[in-house]
Protein backbone atom coordinates (compact mmCIF):
# COMPACT_ATOMS: atom_id res chain seq x y z
CA UNK A 1 0.00 0.00 0.00
CA UNK A 2 3.14 2.64 0.76
CA UNK A 3 4.59 1.94 -2.61
CA UNK A 4 0.82 2.98 -4.19
CA UNK A 5 0.44 5.86 -2.63
CA UNK A 6 4.17 6.76 -3.49
CA UNK A 7 3.73 6.08 -6.97
CA UNK A 8 0.83 7.98 -7.73
CA UNK A 9 1.96 11.42 -6.77
CA UNK A 10 4.76 10.57 -8.84
CA UNK A 11 2.39 9.53 -12.32
CA UNK A 12 0.34 12.80 -11.50
CA UNK A 13 3.54 14.64 -11.76
CA UNK A 14 4.55 12.94 -15.04
CA UNK A 15 1.59 13.62 -16.45
CA UNK A 16 1.26 17.51 -17.68
CA UNK A 17 4.76 16.81 -19.11
CA UNK A 18 3.05 14.80 -21.72
CA UNK A 19 0.75 17.73 -22.60
CA UNK A 20 1.35 19.16 -26.33
CA UNK A 21 2.99 22.11 -26.26
CA UNK A 22 1.12 25.13 -27.37
CA UNK A 23 1.93 28.12 -29.84
CA UNK A 24 0.69 31.26 -30.77
CA UNK A 25 1.49 31.27 -34.68
CA UNK A 26 0.31 35.01 -35.10
CA UNK A 27 3.17 36.75 -37.72
CA UNK A 28 5.44 33.15 -37.81
CA UNK A 29 6.74 32.40 -41.23
CA UNK A 30 5.10 28.99 -42.73
CA UNK A 31 8.62 27.49 -42.91
CA UNK A 32 8.42 27.99 -38.76
CA UNK A 33 4.93 26.86 -38.22
CA UNK A 34 6.13 23.81 -40.30
CA UNK A 35 9.36 23.63 -38.15
CA UNK A 36 7.56 23.71 -34.70
CA UNK A 37 5.66 20.62 -36.23
CA UNK A 38 8.40 18.75 -37.01
CA UNK A 39 10.40 19.41 -34.37
CA UNK A 40 7.80 18.68 -31.74
CA UNK A 41 5.61 15.40 -33.10
CA UNK A 42 2.34 17.58 -32.31
CA UNK A 43 1.93 21.00 -30.85
CA UNK A 44 -1.50 23.34 -30.72
CA UNK A 45 -1.52 26.08 -32.98
CA UNK A 46 -3.42 29.08 -31.64
CA UNK A 47 -4.00 31.81 -34.88
CA UNK A 48 -6.60 34.33 -35.85
CA UNK A 49 -9.66 33.86 -38.26
CA UNK A 50 -9.66 34.54 -41.24
CA UNK A 51 -13.02 35.50 -41.68
CA UNK A 52 -12.99 37.28 -38.57
CA UNK A 53 -9.66 38.61 -37.30
CA UNK A 54 -10.98 38.94 -33.63
CA UNK A 55 -11.62 35.52 -33.00
CA UNK A 56 -8.80 33.30 -31.78
CA UNK A 57 -9.03 29.59 -33.26
CA UNK A 58 -6.47 26.85 -32.21
CA UNK A 59 -5.70 22.77 -33.45
CA UNK A 60 -4.06 20.52 -32.42
CA UNK A 61 -1.28 19.53 -35.87
CA UNK A 62 1.17 16.32 -36.09
CA UNK A 63 4.28 15.67 -37.95
CA UNK A 64 3.31 12.44 -39.09
CA UNK A 65 0.47 9.51 -38.26
CA UNK A 66 2.23 8.19 -35.20
CA UNK A 67 0.46 11.22 -33.33
CA UNK A 68 -2.93 10.35 -33.96
CA UNK A 69 -4.87 8.05 -31.91
CA UNK A 70 -6.27 5.00 -32.54
CA UNK A 71 -9.31 5.25 -35.43
CA UNK A 72 -7.55 8.86 -36.94
CA UNK A 73 -6.08 9.32 -39.76
CA UNK A 74 -3.67 11.98 -41.72
CA UNK A 75 -5.45 15.00 -43.22
CA UNK A 76 -3.85 18.08 -44.69
CA UNK A 77 -5.22 21.39 -43.11
CA UNK A 78 -3.89 24.75 -43.77
CA UNK A 79 -3.31 27.75 -41.01
CA UNK A 80 -2.83 31.48 -41.50
CA UNK A 81 0.99 32.28 -42.01
CA UNK A 82 2.85 35.75 -42.02
CA UNK A 83 4.13 34.80 -45.72
CA UNK A 84 0.83 32.59 -46.90
CA UNK A 85 -1.45 30.29 -46.13
CA UNK A 86 0.06 27.00 -44.39
CA UNK A 87 -0.23 23.18 -45.10
CA UNK A 88 0.10 21.08 -41.89
CA UNK A 89 -1.16 18.09 -41.42
CA UNK A 90 -3.84 17.06 -38.67
CA UNK A 91 -5.64 13.94 -37.28
CA UNK A 92 -9.56 13.45 -37.82
CA UNK A 93 -11.49 10.33 -37.15
CA UNK A 94 -12.07 8.02 -39.72
CA UNK A 95 -15.66 8.07 -41.36
CA UNK A 96 -16.63 4.42 -41.92
CA UNK A 97 -17.69 3.07 -45.57
CA UNK A 98 -21.32 2.43 -46.38
CA UNK A 99 -20.27 -0.25 -48.15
Amino acid sequence: MLRFSLAVPLLLAALPAAADPSYTIVGMTCARVQALVRDNGSVILHYRSRRDPGLPLYGRYVSDRRYCRSGEIITFSSVPAADKSCTVKKCVWKVPSNR
